[in-house]
């Protein structure tokens, strides 16, 4: 089975070193990046990933536009994960409406984040 590869957006580096190091102990490949032009010009030069694990305070470029940004491209569609410290119903609105497939307010648990990885990537099966 091919690693999953998932990429965090998110501008603190501590933010990015616990999500890494989470799904890294679950055997995903993860690549960072701290802006979402960043992570978009990962994209197009690499190759899109399996999941993106998204931020929406990040300079340059919010997380509500980068996945806007993303959906647009006419590449294979990654799910995506808001991940944010607001957490009001209209920043989670929002964050569906831009393109986002889960919404997590920060502080996440590990338990719930690969959840939700897992679940995203077709790993384990919901019990709906």
């Amino acid at each position: 089975m091919d690693k999953k590869r998932i990429l965090i957006v998110d501008d603190a580096a501590t933010v990015r070193k616990y999500h890494r190091s989470i799904l890294e102990k679950a055997g995903y490949e993860v690549d960072e990046a701290i802006n979402g032009i960043e992570a978009l010009e990962k994209i197009l030069a690499v190759q899109p990933y399996d999941l993106y694990l998204v931020d929406i305070n990040m300079p340059k470029m919010d997380g509500y536009t980068f996945l806007q940004e993303l959906r647009k491209l006419a590449i294979p569609q990654g799910p995506a994960i808001m991940i944010s410290t607001e957490d009001k119903e209209w920043d989670m609105e929002k964050a569906f409406q831009s393109g986002a497939n889960y919404y997590i307010p920060k502080p996440v648990e590990p338990a719930q984040l690969l959840l939700y990885a897992e679940l995203l990537l077709g790993r384990v099966q919901s019990h709906e």
